[in-house]
């Protein structure tokens, strides 16, 4: 059997520490504060980042540098005899794509698994990576499962603010200006790697009771056997709202008593910037199958 080593990236939301205890590898996702590069988790906290964003400071992203990756799996093919890397989706950045162009020089030791999700979802494709391969499955075979499973996840996020979606350009100043008066929330859904509108509702509270409604849908309709067969796993995700974060997963625990949840975490640093603290997400995924 072939000693697989996973890599992910940050955007999976595992922190350095925890890859350890995971026994995976992480590659930190790059920012540029003031022309100055950090990186996440090594060069830049959670708690830096935001008091970085308080103060108003242009923050942007960027990808891995292919040097950075190239050295990590050269590295890593000491040790082990094949990589399975899997990055954020590719609809949200490229460097999936980035990665793939660089793995066609290994020879098919290092595979590339375009697993179409971010944060938590993408944690659990990790988990499910190490699941397979503690199974006996090859990097081929975990790449065809994974990438088989990506579409069978969701996450759904509602944000306390309109600032940041307004400074990414991804909401005009004027629409942002209407929003923040009439207190509008939007509720935003990843799903298939793209970041979509779901909803625009008025106030925290009924944006909160909209995502929870369309993740108890999804739930009983679209994994409905999965669910009958307690199959799903429910994650929690966030921006600097612990104390919400903590309150909902008493309620997921409440209201799906068969579904493990397993995660609640902050959201990454790359998904942070673009909507701000406060923000608070669900999702739920498919156990993966094999």
């Amino acid at each position: 059997m072939s000693k697989i080593a996973i890599v992910t990236d940050s955007n999976s939301g595992i922190t350095q520490i925890e890859a350890k205890e995971m026994g995976v590898y992480v590659v930190p996702m790059p920012f540029f504060i003031k022309e100055k590069q950090y990186l996440e988790d090594i060069s830049l906290s959670q708690e830096q980042f935001y008091q970085i964003l308080d103060d108003d400071v242009d923050v942007s992203t960027s990808q891995p540098a292919p040097a950075y990756i190239i050295d990590m799996w050269d590295n890593l093919l000491k040790e082990y005899d094949e990589i399975v890397h899997i990055p954020m989706s590719s609809g949200l950045s490229g460097s999936c794509d980035t990665a793939v162009g660089l793995s066609a020089d290994y020879d098919g030791k290092v595979v590339v698994v375009d697993n179409r999700r971010i944060s938590v979802t993408q944690k659990q494709s990790v988990e499910d990576a190490i699941e397979l391969s503690n199974a006996g499955k090859s990097a081929a075979q975990i790449k065809e499962i994974l990438e088989t499973e990506s579409l069978e996840s969701s996450i759904y996020i509602t944000l306390a603010t309109l600032k940041y979606l307004k400074k990414g350009g991804r909401l005009t100043p004027a629409a942002a200006a209407i929003g923040t008066i009439l207190n509008l929330k939007p509720v935003l859904q990843i799903q298939g790697g793209k970041l979509d509108a779901y909803a625009k509702v008025r106030g925290f509270a009924q944006a909160k009771k909209v995502m929870l409604d369309a993740l108890d849908k999804d739930i009983h309709e679209r994994f409905k056997e999965d669910y009958e067969n307690n199959a799903i796993r429910l994650m929690i995700a966030h921006t600097q709202n612990f104390e919400e974060a903590n309150e909902l997963k008493k309620v997921l625990a409440e209201k799906y008593p068969t579904c493990e949840i397993v995660s609640c975490d902050p959201l990454s640093l790359s998904v942070s910037c673009h909507i701000g603290p406060g923000a608070l997400a669900v999702a739920c995924a498919r156990k993966v199958r094999y």
